[in-house]
């Protein structure tokens, strides 16, 4: 290849918000720079910072990527489908699972999300997130109380995530039906 020419890399933006989710994972939004993304992917300093102009930029698409698979977890889910189910066991179930399958990365995709609170940038990703997950609930309740589910469900994740303590489903399954009681 002639000096200067470019080498066409197609995944090359995916492997550096892959790289980013890492290094998150492994030193914290703090550790994140262009330049640690990069030593990362194996990329140049400048491809990072042509696919991504700003740190915020990078941080909003690995927000992307590590919220998608809770938000399809639910959308998918045949048993949240079925209107015989119980739509709180289903749930509880549903939440335990995913912080049983890799508690690291539910810790990761929590970081990301709650620096949306310190990066403006971030926060329509946030919302989207809360909003994906409560509009695949929607079938099954209305508006409001899909919103109060997606609620408890961060709220308790997040509480066992920082104390380190064991997942409780039956405690789950019960706040997620007093809030689907229906007056």
């Amino acid at each position: 290849m002639p000096s200067g020419a470019r080498r066409y890399d197609p995944d090359r933006r995916q492997r550096i918000i892959d790289a980013a989710i890492r290094v998150v994972g492994d030193r914290g939004i703090a550790g994140l720079s262009h330049r640690s993304a990069a030593a990362e992917a194996d990329v140049p300093l400048g491809s990072t910072t042509y696919h991504f102009k700003t740190l915020d930029d990078l941080l909003v698409a690995a927000l992307q990527q590590a919220n998608e698979g809770f938000a399809q977890a639910v959308a998918r889910s045949a048993a949240l489908a079925d209107p015989d189910t119980d739509l709180a066991a289903a749930l509880a179930r549903l939440l335990g699972e995913l912080l049983a399958a890799d508690r690291g990365r539910v810790e990761l995709e929590y970081e990301l999300y709650l620096a949306a609170l310190r990066r403006p940038a971030l926060r329509p990703v946030a919302a989207a997130w809360c909003e994906a997950v409560a509009a695949a609930l929607t079938p099954r309740t209305d508006p409001v109380t899909a919103r109060a589910l997606v609620a408890a469900m961060d709220g308790i994740g997040l509480q066992v995530l920082l104390t380190d303590t064991a997942y409780d489903e039956a405690y789950a399954r019960e706040v997620l039906r007093r809030i689907l009681r229906q007056d």
